[in-house]
């Protein structure tokens, strides 16, 4: 898997060096569609208490200034496999409380909800059975890490075909709606009514 995500760091340091702090420098279009993610990934997540959160491919920490300028209380924790997407977040939120980034699954606590946007779109040149092969794995990480639910979302393989570019990965949301049902909870959500090219899913663990 490092091997195979070796590129896919490449092509994200490369784009946040370019752009900076900005969606364009994660790979999206504009401001008001990650703010339509965050609100579709964070349905997992109570605002009536404190909770930790682990951002799955962080980027810049752009949900984490999102939290903290909604009604979110969290302790947070951002992961990248870009290692220059992590320095622009240590130096945004330098000195910030209840906040960390690290490049290193290793150093990520189980948290009360884990979430990750935008991790499995990019393939580049990568087949599209080893990226899945790939998708499965990272979904066990976050169910691992996620005490009480966890969401990711993915481009739609119902986007339109003249549309669709061969180095992203299309993915085929009932698939991953009976695969989340099948392998971590009954308790499953599939959101694809948000005007985006993709879909997001929600998993709550059963207690």
């Amino acid at each position: 898997m490092k091997a195979l995500l070796k590129d896919v760091a490449q092509y994200y340091s490369e784009k946040v060096s370019r752009y900076g702090a900005t969606p364009e420098g994660v790979d999206w279009n504009s401001e008001r569609g990650q703010i339509i993610r965050f609100e579709q990934l964070l349905r997992i997540c109570s605002r009536e208490a404190w909770f930790t959160l682990n951002d799955f491919g962080c980027g810049y920490g752009a949900l984490l200034a999102y939290i903290r300028s909604s009604d979110y209380r969290a302790t947070y924790c951002g992961l990248d496999i870009s290692e220059t997407m992590i320095l622009q977040a240590q130096r945004i939120y330098d000195g910030a409380e209840h906040a960390s980034f690290v490049t290193d699954i290793a150093l990520m606590s189980r948290a009360d909800y884990t979430v990750a946007s935008g991790i499995f779109n990019v393939k580049l040149d990568t087949s599209s059975a080893d990226w899945a092969a790939y998708i499965f794995e990272t979904l066990g990480d976050l169910d691992a890490l996620s005490a009480k639910a966890f969401a990711f979302n993915m481009l739609t393989s119902y986007s339109d075909a003249d549309k669709m570019r061969p180095d992203l990965y299309y993915g085929d949301p009932c698939f991953f709606f009976d695969y989340c049902k099948k392998h971590f909870s009954r308790e499953v959500c599939l959101l694809h009514d948000y005007g985006l090219y993709e879909f997001t899913i929600g998993v709550r663990k059963q207690t």
